[in-house]
């Protein structure tokens, strides 16, 4: 399964998960999926050659609204139909935080 599969799938299960769980630890579960959607905008930014800052990739997420993992599906979804790269690695050490959980992987 691809990387961007794995963490569709990931997004699915946070978003049936207590909030509180996913804003937990250091850095917290949901800080690392959004790590891993922020890393794939800008990987698609530099290789279209445009400008990017983090303030561009929030206001791209919509980020002000109050359901920050259906942002973050939302996100994957776009940046996948345009061919982005997601962070493998990064995936997988998600997934692993999230099986202490009771993710299935």
């Amino acid at each position: 399964m691809r990387p961007e599969q794995r963490l569709q799938r990931l997004l699915a299960w946070m978003a049936a998960q207590d909030f509180e769980r996913l804003t937990t630890g250091d850095p917290s579960l949901l800080r690392q999926v959004e790590l891993i959607v922020l890393d794939s905008h800008r990987g698609l930014y530099a290789a279209k050659g445009i400008p990017w800052s983090e303030p561009v990739a929030y206001h791209w997420l919509h980020y002000e609204d109050p359901v920050p993992v259906a942002r973050l599906s939302d996100g994957l979804e776009r940046l996948m139909s345009e061919h982005a790269n997601v962070d493998g690695d990064a995936v997988d050490k998600a997934c692993a935080e999230a099986q202490k959980w009771g993710f299935s992987n």
